[in-house]
């Protein structure tokens, strides 16, 4: 092989080389492109992220809490309107027990 097929062969080789870096800076230059719209969409979803976190900070964690008092406020009511229904239960049971011990006296004494 002379020193000018050599050459040749060499061009010939730089060449391919030449054509694949050429694909391989428009696939980058492509990938570049899809990185920077995915920063796009990356910003879009930490700002809805953001929007979220702040609603659920500021509406609905304030409204489970006006929830969370509004039940504690009828729970006490509930137990405060059951107070006289167990008082007239324990008269009633003191009645019932009278009355059986009056019972046995109007034996005792007939």
């Amino acid at each position: 092989m002379t020193d000018s097929e050599k050459l040749d062969l060499l061009l010939s080789e730089m060449q391919g080389m030449k054509s694949e870096m050429q694909s391989m800076k428009s696939e980058i230059q492509s990938m570049k492109s899809e990185m920077q719209s995915m920063k796009s969409e990356i910003q879009e979803v930490k700002q809805k992220v953001t929007k979220i976190d702040l609603t659920i900070e500021n509406e609905i964690r304030v409204n489970i809490q006006r929830v969370a008092e509004g039940h504690l406020d009828l729970s006490r009511n509930l137990h405060e309107a059951m107070k006289p229904s167990s008082e007239v239960e324990m008269l009633a049971i003191k009645v019932r027990q009278l009355e059986s011990d009056v019972r046995d006296l109007k034996h005792k004494l007939a």
